[in-house]
């Protein structure tokens, strides 16, 4: 199953700035992500990271500052085309891998390749293992699938590589590698490398 390629749609940050419980975090800063490009943030904990993530996300508003993907501005677009992966995986511990997948599947609205989702990963043996008996690498992997099953053409990864070994980074550089081909965008927040091909990269410091 070939899905089709998405209907270009920049990322445009403008002078923002961002708190934490009323600690700023991130001031004045001002970005374009292109379709079919991918934005890697680089920082110290406790730099801003995942908040910029929650932001682009639209889950939280910036105390200034401007987001947009094309013409809308975040907080209305965000929620139609962004997946978000966040630090927990999503897998409830008696549920496989499949139907998870199943899940986002239906709740995305959206046209998803689950048997594409789970060969792309190398979930295919473990599709109907409940996730408690996942390893942590495992369930990186199938929550990486979800992003890949919602089929939206903003993905906002944070730390995405943490748990995998060498063939899940594998993996998942060749996922990134094919949404940014159909046009998609990435923006991931990551302490390591991850040594994708020709991404920007962005260092955050306060």
């Amino acid at each position: 199953m070939t899905l089709p390629d998405f209907d270009p749609l920049p990322l445009t940050v403008s002078d923002l700035s961002l708190e934490r419980g009323g600690i700023p975090l991130i001031s004045g800063l001002s970005l374009r992500v292109e379709a079919g490009e991918a934005l890697v943030l680089l920082g110290r904990n406790g730099v801003g990271k995942t908040t910029f993530l929650r932001a682009l996300s639209g889950v939280l508003r910036p105390a200034s500052g401007d987001i947009r993907y094309g013409d809308v501005p975040a907080i209305e677009a965000a929620p139609a085309v962004c997946a978000f992966l966040g630090h927990d995986n999503a897998l409830k511990p008696d549920e496989s891998p499949r139907q998870s997948l199943a899940f986002w599947s239906k709740l995305s609205g959206m046209t998803a390749n689950v048997p594409g989702a789970m060969a792309a990963m190398g979930l295919k043996a473990l599709a109907d293992r409940p996730s408690r008996r996942l390893s942590q690498g495992q369930k990186r992997r199938a929550a990486l699938a979800r992003i890949l099953v919602q089929n939206r053409p903003v993905w906002l990864l944070d730390e995405p590589a943490a748990p995998l070994d060498a063939d899940g980074r594998e993996k998942l550089s060749l996922a990134v590698t094919a949404h940014l081909g159909r046009g998609g965008l990435v923006v991931a927040a990551t302490h390591q490398a991850l040594d994708w091909p020709d991404a920007r990269i962005q260092e955050l410091t306060r």
